[in-house]
């Protein structure tokens, strides 16, 4: 992202220190293996710049298959504004003979009052269904929508162990982020 921000002639704001580094945050940064279909990047600039003139530079000088559809431009009063990641939604492909039992397995869940998981440290459990605003299956494809929190979050995998379903990614099923939502 650096090297397309320089190409756009789009100068990055740096830290301060001996080893400057560009102010570019992702504020929810893909898990190994998750496709992203709708990210969200905060950069500082140097100069100020209109969201229209932003969105065209980086357009123009993207690479292939990194398109950028929106861009908003925050005011600089005080303090840096930070968005705040609010919830997720996934998908993961359903193969044809597999679509009853996920179908059965995602109403199992959602009739659950709670659905305790372990989170990987082993020192603190939390409800899944807390988290899980939407959980639907249409045609082939598993949709999730989880809400997200400062504390700790389940994850897109958590809802596929939960319904008995770890192995969908290694047939081949790729699992992907398709909205992040914000708020500034």
């Amino acid at each position: 992202m650096e090297r397309l921000f320089r190409r756009a002639e789009l100068p990055l704001g740096m830290s301060q220190g001996f080893h400057p580094k560009p102010r570019m945050s992702f504020p929810a940064a893909l898990a190994v293996g998750i496709e992203g279909l709708d990210e969200v990047m905060e950069i500082e600039l140097t100069q100020q710049v209109t969201a229209e003139a932003l969105l065209r530079q980086l357009t123009a000088w993207s690479i292939p298959g990194l398109d950028f559809h929106h861009v908003e431009v925050l005011p600089t009063v005080g303090k840096a504004r930070k968005a705040r990641v609010t919830r997720m939604t996934y998908q993961i492909a359903v193969a044809a003979e597999r679509r009853n039992e996920v179908a059965t397995r995602a109403a199992e869940l959602l009739e659950c009052r709670s659905f305790p998981i372990q989170r990987p440290n082993g020192l603190q459990s939390i409800d899944l269904l807390e988290f899980l605003e939407a959980l639907e299956l249409s045609k082939e494809t598993l949709s999730m929508t989880l809400r997200v929190t400062q504390q700790a979050n389940p994850g897109p995998r958590d809802v596929l162990r939960a319904l008995g379903l770890v192995n969908l990614e290694r047939q081949g099923a790729c699992l992907r982020r398709t909205q992040v939502e914000v708020r500034a």
